[in-house]
Formats: C-alpha cells, sequence, structure tokens
C-alpha cells in the first residue's frame, strides 16, 4: 500500500519537489524566527538556545511521523462519501488499519530526516543528558505516537458517523501546532488545558522535559496512564461508529 502511494506521490516529480522544498521552508522560517527571538531574549520561558531548538526538533519530529504514516486518514472521508468504505469492511483486513496506514507519504521523509538531524545536534550540544533521561524520553515518544494515533483513530470514526473529517483534522493539526514551543509559555489555565484535557503537552513537550531531567516519575506514570487510557477510549469510540454506520448505498 506504500509503494501505491508513493507511485502516486511521484506522478508528479515537480510538484512533489515543490511540495517538499515547501516543507523545508515552513521549518526554515521558523527556526530562523527561534534564532532572532533568543539572540533577543537570551531565553525562552527559562529555556536556552538549544533546548528550546531540542523542543521544536522534538515537536517536528513527532508531527511528521504521524502525517507520514497516517496520511491515508486525510483522504478518508471520500472513502466514506463515494461508498469505498464499504469495500474495506467486506475485506478480511481490518477496516480501522487500512483506514489509519493505508498509504504512507513518502514526500514526508525529508522532514523526518531533518528533523532527527536536529533532535541529535541539539542532545550534543546540551549538557548534563543521563541515560535514564534518553530512555524517558524514548519511552515518552512512543507514547506521544500513541496519543496521536488516538486523534486520528477519533478523527475517522467521526467521519464514519458524519461524512466531515477535514475540519476536524485541520483542528487536531492547529492544536497540535501549539506544542513547537515548550507549554510553559502560555499561562494558566492555559497551560493545564494543554497538558491535561487536550494532551498537546504531554505528546510535545513531556518528552523534551523527561530528556533534560526536568520531569518527575509521576508526571511520567500520569502520562503513560493518559497516554493508554486515551487510546483506550478511542478505539471503543471507532467501535461504536462502526456498529452505527450507513453505507453510501444505504
Amino acid at each position: 500500500m506504500s509503494a501505491r502511494s508513493t507511485q502516486i506521490a511521484l506522478s508528479s516529480r515537480f510538484s512533489a519537489v515543490i511540495f517538499v522544498i515547501g516543507k523545508l521552508l515552513r521549518f526554515a522560517f521558523f527556526f530562523f524566527f527561534l534564532v532572532i527571538v533568543i539572540s533577543k531574549t537570551n531565553t525562552i520561558a527559562g529555556y536556552s538556545f538549544w533546548q528550546v531548538i531540542f523542543f521544536f526538533a522534538t515537536f517536528n519530529l513527532i508531527d511528521t511521523a504521524a502525517q507520514l504514516f497516517m496520511r491515508e486518514v486525510y483522504r478518508f472521508r471520500s472513502y466514506v462519501v463515494s461508498g469505498e468504505f464499504d469495500y474495506f469492511l467486506s475485506k478480511p483486513l481490518s477496516p480501522l488499519f487500512r483506514t489509519l496506514l493505508g498509504g504512507s507519504d513518502i514526500l514526508d521523509l525529508p522532514m523526518l530526516f531533518l528533523s532527527i538531524a536536529f533532535v541529535v545536534v541539539a542532545v550534543v550540544q546540551m549538557e548534563a543528558v543521563s541515560f535514564v533521561g534518553v530512555l524517558l524520553y524514548l519511552v515518552l515518544i512512543v507514547n506521544a505516537f500513541l496519543i496521536g494515533l488516538s486523534f486520528h483513530i477519533m478523527v475517522v470514526a467521526l467521519g464514519v458517523l458524519t461524512t466531515e473529517i477535514d475540519n476536524a483534522l485541520w483542528m487536531y493539526r492547529d492544536l497540535t501546532q501549539m506544542g513547537r514551543l515548550p507549554i510553559d509559555i502560555y499561562r494558566q489555565p492555559l497551560q493545564g488545558i494543554l497538558t491535561f484535557a487536550i494532551p498537546v503537552g504531554i505528546m510535545m513537550t513531556f518528552p523534551s522535559k523527561a530528556l533534560m531531567g526536568l520531569l518527575s516519575i509521576q508526571s511520567v506514570v500520569i502520562a503513560l496512564l493518559i497516554g493508554i487510557i486515551l487510546f483506550y477510549g478511542s478505539f471503543k469510540f471507532w467501535q461504536h461508529a462502526i456498529k452505527h454506520y450507513s453505507s453510501a448505498s444505504s
């Protein structure tokens, strides 16, 4: 399925190149914005230059990986409206798996490699990075992917029930964009909402803070519990949506 999606993405080489260049320019513009801001203020919310870059690179790593593997979600509405989703349901392959991972986007690979490179460079530049911090970082990165997966499951379940998916997807994207910088820059109660009600902070900020040794074990446990509960709840919502699905032919 990924090979098929790659063939489609590369059917117009010029469009593919322009798409990748656009992503790289957006990354570069925000990076230079951070450089300019920190050069004037020295820190952002108490974090040094390389710590802020690490937050930004981690955000891009999580955001890009989710888009890379779950790009099929962005095409899901057309399947429901056209009735092609009925075809998914008639096959032995899990319709949820087919809906989420039915076609990765190879055009996100350059951004993924760039994000990983910036993560590595930022870690090398920072001091007092421990093995435990790196381990907790990796665990919370996996937890962030689980939360991102949960959000995408809820979006496609909503699409099954209402055939509306684009607005929910872009709302999710807009909310996660608030995690490009550590959520410490926001005042309460917005900071608390972005941490626990809409766990953008757990997704984007907690992994970096864990590597820097700024996150307690209790916070790590709470983050993992929220990730598991959110995934379980999203899966139940998907099952509910499938039970109430009306095909396009009915």
